[in-house]
């Protein structure tokens, strides 16, 4: 029983009771069909029984309401009214004439400004977020300068661990299959011309001065940026980050630092590994392939490369190591609300460091060539 009434001459009372909910629709649409509203008089609404309602209970029962008043009946509602008419209500008040939305008009030179406003306006956000990331990491590397308490070591040694020696094994594989590969298909160029030795030269050069470095990075991008990300986006959400600061610590020195400066060390280290792997695989197909043994790779290479080859590699590291640091953490820093938040940002990282860091590459390649390094 969702309604009952009581007629008393002009008089109507009408006691709700029961669950007034979008699961009793059909009943709620049926009890208010019975009742028949009178052409005018007062009609009282006693809400006091109700024990459950939602917005489809309500919408019903304001139809109906706005129904019997149009008849000319005067309507009265008592007891505790639910807050579901006062919002129904509003929103009735402030829709627009003829009660339909007007649709905005797709594809017009208006929205295609606002578009480009809302992406300048967000680029320009990020700069000055970026700008401020950066200066509050020089403050905080400066003041670890000048004072060795503010060094975290024992959080660069593990970050070290971590991103360097257990990096060791992928990096070493991937290194020693990429040389064996270029290995393989310049040896097939070069011994249709009979020139089959130059292959070690290829093999050296490219693996020192731009393989070996450049693997290494975008392994380390995708296995450590991603993981400074989603590491400080998880601190984040738990709120960690915050009570790190109401404690009065320093989390740029906490976590930050000690990330870029573990990885600054380890990436030129893996750097040596990824080299020394590729030298091999390239010393391993030259061997089975050409039938050059190691007393002549060994010598041919020493010939090949010059004083700068091996430098040309390995002080890209650092540069590099910082770049993909400072993305992880900056983009974990970020992180709000959600994990879909973290997800998202973490694979923002990972693609934004491999950008960065063969955008630095190729700026490496055009100064190494201005200046003859």
């Amino acid at each position: 029983m969702l309604l009952e009434s009581k007629r008393n001459g002009d008089a109507l009372t009408l006691r709700l009771t029961g669950a007034w909910r979008i699961d009793n629709v059909a009943a709620i649409e049926a009890a208010l069909r019975d009742v028949e509203s009178p052409d005018k008089g007062r009609v009282t609404i006693d809400c006091s029984g109700i024990e459950t309602i939602d917005l489809s209970g309500a919408w019903l029962l304001q139809k109906r309401i706005e129904k019997t008043q149009a008849a000319g009946a005067n309507v009265e509602m008592v007891g505790k009214v639910p807050e579901h008419f006062e919002f129904i209500r509003d929103v009735i008040a402030n829709a627009p004439e003829g009660g339909e939305l007007e649709a905005p008009a797709r594809g017009s030179f208006h929205d295609a400004i606002v578009w480009l406003g809302r992406i300048a306006v967000q680029q320009a956000k990020q700069a000055r977020q970026a700008m401020i990331f950066l200066g509050r990491m020089a403050v905080t590397g400066m003041r670890a300068l000048r004072s060795l308490q503010h060094i975290r070591t024992p959080s660069i040694a593990r970050h070290v661990y971590e991103t360097g020696i257990q990096a060791i094994p992928i990096v070493s594989l991937i290194a020693f299959l990429i040389s064996i590969i270029v290995a393989y298909l310049g040896a097939q160029q070069l011994q249709q011309f009979g020139a089959e030795i130059y292959t070690v030269d290829l093999v050296a050069i490219s693996v020192l001065r731009e393989m070996g470095v450049l693997l290494t990075a975008i392994i380390v991008a995708g296995r450590s940026g991603s993981a400074f990300a989603a590491e400080i986006g998880v601190m984040r959400l738990n709120d960690e980050i915050d009570a790190l600061q109401s404690m009065g610590v320093d989390y740029f020195e906490t976590l930050v630092m000690p990330r870029i400066v573990g990885l600054v060390i380890a990436l030129p280290l893996l750097t040596i590994v990824a080299d020394a792997m590729g030298l091999a695989g390239g010393a391993l197909l030259s061997s089975l392939l050409l039938d050059i043994s190691l007393g002549q790779f060994i010598p041919r290479v020493q010939d090949a490369l010059a004083p700068t080859t091996f430098w040309a590699g390995f002080i890209k590291a650092p540069v590099f190591a910082v770049l993909i640091a400072m993305v992880g953490c900056y983009r974990g820093l970020q992180v709000r609300d959600s994990s879909k938040e973290l997800g998202r940002l973490t694979t923002v990282a990972v693609v934004q460091a491999i950008f960065l860091v063969i955008f630095a590459d190729a700026i490496f390649a055009v100064v190494f060539v201005e200046i003859d390094f």
